[in-house]
């Protein structure tokens, strides 16, 4: 799969390290393109992003549904933990700047048409639909038509799930589909990878395929790569 003439995934190609920013810039947007900054100048092929705010995911309701009822973030409410953990879109522009400066692919995970709009007025490259919206299908056709490469998360999803949201993509004129295995737990244990899932998914649907990587140290990633990970 080719981005731009000189980055590429492949299976006959060296393998792309991709830094992801998510939310550790920790609601600060100095921080956040400091992140950008540093993964620029220490290694990273590409840098990704997340594009959201609360609204996007959740509302803004004080319901007992829109708690979390156990784990670290007991008792807190989904529209506070968005807010804390968004990018804002008002941030976007500055990132890509440095990226460009840096002569670096920046990319993002969208989770919402608006989000989608304002990463193509950024000249996005690629896009990367996160597990947790595999089933958005809507979502996902809009991706497509912009006709740019697309990753898909498999963490949360089954097969058929997978399926779907390949067939979707495809037919809405995307081509250049990489699948990455993931397990959605975070932080992974080593011994719950499941790595065999890279081979498996390149054989199910003759794409290629990344290891979106969860765990806490690099085992897992450099296991993958005998399997047929890229990324």
């Amino acid at each position: 799969m080719k981005i731009t003439h000189n980055l590429e995934f492949s299976y006959f190609s060296e393998p792309k390290i991709i830094a992801e920013i998510s939310g550790n810039h920790k609601g600060n947007k100095r921080e956040f393109l400091k992140l950008i900054k540093s993964a620029c100048l220490n290694g990273a092929d590409l840098i990704k992003i997340q594009t959201y705010e609360p609204k996007d995911i959740t509302l803004d309701k004080n319901n007992k549904e829109f708690f979390i009822d156990k784990g670290t973030w007991k008792g807190k409410r989904l529209w506070d933990l968005y807010k804390k953990a968004c990018t804002p879109f008002s941030w976007h522009k500055d990132a890509f700047k440095i990226a460009k400066k840096y002569k670096k692919t920046i990319f993002s995970s969208p989770f919402s048409i608006r989000a989608v709009d304002l990463l193509e007025s950024l000249d996005c490259k690629i896009y990367k639909l996160a597990s947790f919206e595999i089933t958005d299908l809507k979502l996902i056709d809009y991706i497509a038509s912009k006709k740019k490469p697309i990753i898909i998360s498999t963490g949360m999803a089954n097969v058929k799930e997978i399926s779907d949201a390949v067939n979707v993509a495809k037919d809405a004129g995307c081509q250049d589909i990489l699948l990455f295995h993931c397990i959605s737990s975070y932080p992974t244990a080593t011994k719950d990878a499941n790595l065999r899932m890279v081979s498996y998914l390149r054989k199910r649907f003759e794409l290629e395929v990344g290891l979106s990587d969860h765990t806490l140290n690099n085992n897992a990633a450099i296991a993958s790569l005998a399997l047929g990970a890229t990324a």
